[in-house]
């Protein structure tokens, strides 16, 4: 049942709205000013708040404005017998939901509850994936490596400073490009991933700037490149180790000017894009064999972040496993299994040369083929 709340100095208005809205079914608070008010919407959830503008104590749009700031999912309509044009800009401006005159116009006031409940519901349900997505992309560990890796993310999420991400594969590049996304100024935006190791040299350029129709055969029509898609956001460069020199020398470009150019195009196109890389080779060894550029390493290496490998912090291994035990449940819509102590032992003592990635995957066999409690013979049978 939906929550609303009545925020009105006015009894006889409280009352009447009551009634229409409890006949309708939904559950119905009411609160005298709007310092009581902002009180109620602060320690209980609503979906929907019917504001009235003038109240002593504080007004509903002073009311709005710290709800707003306290980021509720409470969508909030104003409701006011002024109901003029500069009063109706000032609350959607604000952030209000809607704006009705008193006496308001019942049809239009019910369609107007059902459509804030459902916005309520939407901004929820964002919260909640955010949230569930924020989880899912957790760096893991308590050991000393990885608590270096997570302070430096902390220092420097809120930062615009290009990062570049090493480590071996499968050790959790991609989760501290993402993790640097998420607690960043660009968070709202897109994170936009390019696999360099993915893509034929040939294709590269195009995949990165766009190109422009008939720019080579193929090329049928004009597309948008990763720079422009992430205009505002974050672009994550993945192995970007492999990239050929002739793309790198573009994306230093890109880096040092902020513009871009379609292949087979001529105009310069501006974009605002925060760089994070990665990859799991040794630029500096490459850079001396000529296969990377000395200028692009630095620019993209404003802040180093080194991702150990897994044998190098084994004590964080029980911690994995028991994340890797109830995610792969909650997939599988099944209670979380359990190893033994012997069966864990053994899995600190692999050489885990897949890292992170090998111990999730290993950790999901033994689910699907084990039975609630997964011993040490499980695990050297199906490792």
């Amino acid at each position: 049942m939906a929550k609303l709340i009545i925020v009105d100095d006015e009894k006889q208005i409280r009352a009447a709205l009551r009634d229409i809205l409890e006949y309708e079914g939904y559950e119905v608070d009411e609160a005298k000013d709007g310092e009581e008010g902002l009180d109620m919407i602060m320690h209980k959830k609503y979906d929907v708040a019917l504001c009235d503008i003038k109240m002593p104590k504080m007004n509903g749009l002073e009311l709005l404005m710290k709800v707003n700031e306290a980021e509720r999912s409470t969508q909030v309509v104003m409701i006011s017998a002024f109901g003029n044009v500069e009063n109706a800009v000032e609350a959607t401006k604000r952030g209000a939901f809607d704006f009705i005159t008193k006496p308001p116009d019942l049809n239009r006031l019910l369609i107007t509850v059902r459509n804030a409940i459902e916005q309520s519901k939407l901004v929820q349900e964002t919260k909640t994936l955010k949230k569930r997505i924020y989880k899912l992309n957790e760096i893991i560990g308590e050991s000393d490596p990885i608590k270096k890796v997570k302070d430096t993310i902390n220092r420097v999420a809120a930062t615009e400073a290009r990062v570049l991400v090493t480590g071996p594969n499968g050790s959790g590049k991609e989760m501290v490009a993402k993790q640097i996304h998420e607690k960043g100024s660009r968070a709202t935006q897109q994170l936009v991933e390019v696999n360099c190791a993915a893509i034929p040299s040939e294709l590269i350029e195009s995949e990165l700037f766009g190109h422009e129709r008939g720019a080579f055969t193929g090329a049928a029509s004009r597309r948008v490149g990763k720079f422009e898609q992430a205009d505002g956001g974050t672009l994550f460069l993945d192995e970007i180790g492999d990239m050929s020199l002739s793309a790198q020398a573009k994306v230093l470009r890109a880096l040092q000017e902020n513009k871009i150019t379609r292949v087979g195009g001529d105009k310069e196109i501006k974009v605002n894009v925060r760089v994070i890389a990665a990859t799991n080779k040794d630029l500096r060894q490459e850079i001396v064999n000529g296969n990377f550029r000395e200028d692009l390493f630095h620019r993209l290496s404003v802040i180093l972040i080194h991702v150990p490998p897994l044998a190098e912090r084994r004590g964080d291994i029980p911690l994995l496993t028991d994340k890797f035990l109830h995610d792969i449940a909650t997939d599988y819509n099944a209670p979380p299994k359990r190893l033994t102590s012997g069966a864990l032992n053994f899995l600190q003592s692999l050489p885990w040369t897949g890292n992170v990635r090998e111990l999730r995957n290993v950790i999901e066999r033994l689910v699907i083929m084990c039975g609630d409690e997964i011993s040490l013979e499980d695990v050297k049978l199906y490792t």
